[in-house]
């Protein structure tokens, strides 16, 4: 039987992770697509990356299907896409989902706090 840890190995063994200041450096040159994959309650508690797309994680398979009607823009399979949660362990998470799914550039910019300790920039929740 696997454990969450194992989960979480396999996916940290194959999604990169950045510190929070490499990541801000990249969202102030405009690069990439910053998503936050909580669910909306713990965004609206912090906030979230300034610009970034939330795409809860429950919800993320049928954001980035091009095939279906519920497929978010944002998610294209050839962008830079980094992704934030509250830890990391969630956007670890996501980004083995989405390498499975054949997206070829998908990194892990660890949990919210660290963003904000770094003082990237923030919207709202």
């Amino acid at each position: 039987m696997k454990t969450a840890q194992d989960y979480l190995d396999a996916a940290n063994a194959i999604v990169p992770r950045i510190p929070a200041s490499e990541a801000i450096a990249i969202h102030s040159e405009g690069r990439g697509t910053f998503i936050d994959v909580r669910d909306s309650a713990a965004i609206a508690q912090t906030g979230t990356i300034a610009g970034a797309h939330r795409i809860p994680r429950g919800f993320l398979e049928f954001a980035a299907d091009k095939d279906l009607g519920s497929h978010d823009p944002a998610l294209d399979p050839e962008a830079e896409i980094f992704l934030v949660c509250g830890k990391g362990g969630q956007a670890a998470l996501s980004g083995a989902t989405l390498k499975a799914m054949g997206f070829a550039h998908v990194t892990n910019i660890g949990g919210i706090g660290d963003w904000k300790d770094a003082g990237g920039p923030m919207d709202a929740g």
